[in-house]
């Protein structure tokens, strides 16, 4: 499994038992030192990939599942991020994902909209206004199940969506 962005690292306590090995791209080089010490003490192997969400150095299909947290926000370029997951994951493997996305209060999205170019500067290269959900279905994931939540007044969604399985002709 590949964990994109992953922060502090304390989901890797969340992983059931069948995930043998996480591997991880982190670019932000306090936290990816923060991670690595935080899986010390896991019960998971833990591996870094140099890499970002726009390219990430695996083989085609390397993952059964990959986890993003709250960092598809922060890509440069969302569709290439999202092609680079799916090409990286197996047929019918699983994208984990919880983001913030775009309000749906119209007001609350044109004040995205407005402070995005100063708030992305200010937040890691975070774009409040992003409808990730709808960029997840149009780079050909599945969503399988999706929740929408608000966390102080900001939208979320926590879901699961897979990449397509190979037919044969």
């Amino acid at each position: 499994m590949l964990e994109v962005g992953a922060g502090d690292g304390v989901k890797f306590t969340c992983y059931p038992d069948s995930v043998h090995e996480i591997a991880v791209a982190e670019t932000d080089p306090f936290l990816l030192q923060t991670v690595l010490m935080a899986c010390k003490k896991g019960p998971v192997p833990v591996r870094t990939v140099a890499g970002d969400l726009t390219r990430i150095p695996s083989p085609n299909g390397a993952y059964d599942a990959v986890v993003c947290s709250l960092v598809l926000c922060t890509s440069p370029d969302l569709e290439k991020s999202l092609a680079e997951l799916r090409r990286v994951l197996k047929p019918g493997g699983e994208l984990r994902f919880y983001e913030h996305v775009r309000s749906t209060n119209v007001l609350a999205a044109a004040a995205e909209r407005l402070v995005a170019p100063l708030w992305s500067q200010m937040r890691g290269g975070c774009h409040p206004g992003r409808d990730t959900l709808t960029a997840i279905e149009s780079a050909g994931f599945v969503v399988d199940h999706v929740s929408q939540l608000s966390f102080h007044g900001v939208n979320h969604v926590l879901g699961v969506a897979r990449t397509p399985h190979l037919t044969t002709m």
